[in-house]
Order: structure tokens, then C-alpha cells, then sequence
């Protein structure tokens, strides 16, 4: 793994949801987004039938925390492309749920 990509988990698990939102602490760059954004998402483009999936990592091989269906509402903490396939993914919470999503199927509210 690289060591960027390792900041970035580390400071997602380290930034909490009030941390982020009283006045932006720890915001930093990752990839080509900013990282430690507080913004809402809504849950689109998935084929028929599916979840989208929140995982632990920003891996589809990671394991899967939880689901998200279509039109769910999902708070976002930052993205980043600086990610082992390259791709973006956000750090989201979903109820309970706080994990990493492919930005693929976030639309921005």
C-alpha cells in the first residue's frame, strides 16, 4: 500500500462526523479531491435490483459493512482517487454504517 493512500484511511478514521463539521478541521488533499468535506449524497446509477455497497476500505475487494439502496441518503466526509485501483471512492455513513462507497453512484444533493 502507499503511504498516501494510508493517510487517507487513517485520517477518515480519525476525523468524526462533528469534527468535520465545526469548521473543517483536518481537511487535506488526496488524489485530485479534497478530503474532510461534509456534504450529503444520494444513491444513483446502480443496475435494477442492487445496493450499492459501503465497505471498509476503498476496495471492491474490501468487505462489505453494509448496503445502501437506491435513492438512499448517505452523508459523505471526503473522496479521493488516491485508491489501489485508481478509482474514486467517498467515505460515507449510512444509519449506522460508516464506511467507503464508489463516488460512481453518489450523486451530490
Amino acid at each position: 500500500m502507499r503511504p498516501s493512500f494510508l493517510r487517507a484511511v487513517a485520517a477518515a478514521f480519525l476525523l468524526g462526523p462533528a469534527s468535520v463539521q465545526a469548521q473543517d478541521v483536518g481537511r487535506q488533499e488526496f488524489g485530485r479531491q479534497e478530503f474532510g468535506r461534509l456534504e450529503f449524497f444520494r444513491v444513483e446509477g446502480l443496475p435494477p435490483g442492487d445496493t450499492l455497497s459501503i465497505r471498509e476500505a476503498p476496495d471492491a475487494d474490501s468487505a462489505a459493512l453494509g448496503q445502501a439502496p437506491p435513492r438512499g441518503r448517505l452523508r459523505g466526509f471526503g473522496c479521493t482517487n488516491d485508491t489501489p485501483s485508481g478509482l474514486t471512492w467517498c467515505r460515507v455513513k449510512f444509519g449506522p454504517v460508516v464506511g467507503w462507497a464508489r463516488r460512481r453512484y453518489l450523486t451530490p444533493e
